[in-house]
């Protein structure tokens, strides 16, 4: 249920097509919500058919012209409802994680690539979500309550990234490799 309101948070930072949501999801919902092309365009669907969003009269009526979307009052409500709503953690579903312990039984032969291959790729995540910090969030800027909750929600990237990259090292010393 969370796309919807992931598009809903992200018409109210600003009215998009579906295109530029695609490009936004890419650049930074995603990084913890991802979507793609054809689902974000089916919520949009949805969620103009419910009465949440609306497609922005265009200035002048062209075939194929992409539409552009705004948030209207009952999906503003919608989305404070669900921020308040309680719900409880998912568990992780991690293949890696699975992958290890199917080696406890199968034999881990080859694991080790594996294991160094996803340290790399959360070893370039932390760096990317660092460098967003640093750009982004320097010390000196003084915040706005918007910014500071961005800003929290890049930190808890950075703590994941953080967690996995030495949680991975710490594997793969137990393999005795060191990456």
């Amino acid at each position: 249920m969370s796309l919807p309101h992931a598009i809903l948070t992200a018409l109210l930072e600003k009215p998009s097509s579906g295109l530029e949501l695609t490009r936004r999801f890419d650049r930074s919902i995603g990084y913890f919500w991802s979507a793609t092309h054809q689902q974000i365009y089916r919520e949009l669907g949805k969620l103009e058919q419910a009465g949440h969003i609306r497609a922005l009269p265009a200035a002048q009526p062209t075939r194929g012209q992409k539409k552009e979307y705004e948030v209207l009052p009952a999906g503003r409500e919608e989305l404070t409802a669900w921020v308040t709503k309680a719900e409880d953690p998912k568990p992780v579903r991690d293949p890696l994680l699975l992958r290890l312990r199917a080696a406890g039984v199968v034999g881990s032969e080859g694991l080790e690539a594996e294991l160094v291959r996803h340290l790399a790729l959360h070893r370039r995540q932390l760096a990317e979500y660092t460098a967003i910090e640093a750009r982004d969030f320097p010390p000196e800027r003084t915040t706005t309550e918007q910014d500071r909750l961005r800003h929290l929600v890049l930190r808890g990237g950075i703590e994941l990234e953080t967690f996995w990259t030495k949680w991975l090292t710490d594997a793969l010393a137990a393999f005795h490799v060191n990456p």
